[in-house]
């Protein structure tokens, strides 16, 4: 049996943001958008909010990134994303405030980056 991503759905304060961090940083294309009801998002959720989304993507992977200004409390949730050019990745988040770290592990160092809605991603 194979397994394949479809996509991963992460929700976002503002499309502004959504923006620069998917197609300006991260280089990936808007594909679509469009709304889910609130009658839909209770079903799925239980929350009862109309919600727009937008999918940003490439050949390898899209994100549904729905705009609400409800919080969310991350703890150990995370996406790891390879990024080929590391130094044009950091120019970008330099560019526009983003601040990528990094974390030792043993001997080894591991990075990271926060968006502008606190979703946490490890760089490979």
């Amino acid at each position: 049996m194979e397994t394949i991503f479809q996509h991963i759905a992460l929700q976002y304060k503002n499309k502004k943001q959504a923006d620069i961090f998917f197609k300006k940083i991260l280089g990936l294309t808007l594909i679509k958008n469009f709304n889910v009801s609130k009658k839909l998002t209770k079903q799925i959720f239980n929350k009862s909010e109309e919600v727009e989304v937008f999918l940003y993507g490439n050949d390898s992977i899209h994100f549904e990134i729905f705009i609400t200004k409800q919080k969310q409390l991350h703890v150990f949730n995370h996406v790891c994303i390879k990024i080929e050019d590391k130094k044009e990745f950091f120019n970008k988040c330099n560019e526009y405030k983003l601040k990528p770290y990094y974390v030792k592990k043993e001997d080894k160092k591991l990075l990271f980056l926060r968006d502008y809605s606190n979703n946490l991603y490890e760089i490979k």
